[in-house]
């Protein structure tokens, strides 16, 4: 999987738990909890339903390094491999 279709489906995810975001441009470098204000609860949900789409696992340690869309891909991308 391209880390292209990672960050699309991520998107879907984040629209998909947060639908009032819709007319909100998410971008690689969109910060999540700062540019949707998405708080720690919805970030965890977020994590949470990324890790059984992708049937990976994400070490809570690592959530707190994880700020952009961008960096949630590359994070999901390295563990598919």
């Amino acid at each position: 999987m391209t880390r292209s279709e990672i960050l699309e489906k991520t998107k879907a995810v984040i629209l998909d738990c947060f639908p009032e975001l819709a007319d909100t441009e998410l971008t690689e470098d969109t910060v999540i909890n700062t540019d949707t204000a998405i708080d720690s609860m919805g970030f965890v949900l977020i994590i949470c339903k990324l890790e059984a789409l992708f049937d990976v696992r994400i070490p809570e340690r690592q959530w707190q390094r994880l700020s952009t869309l961008g960096d949630v891909a590359d994070a999901i991308q390295k563990r598919l491999k």
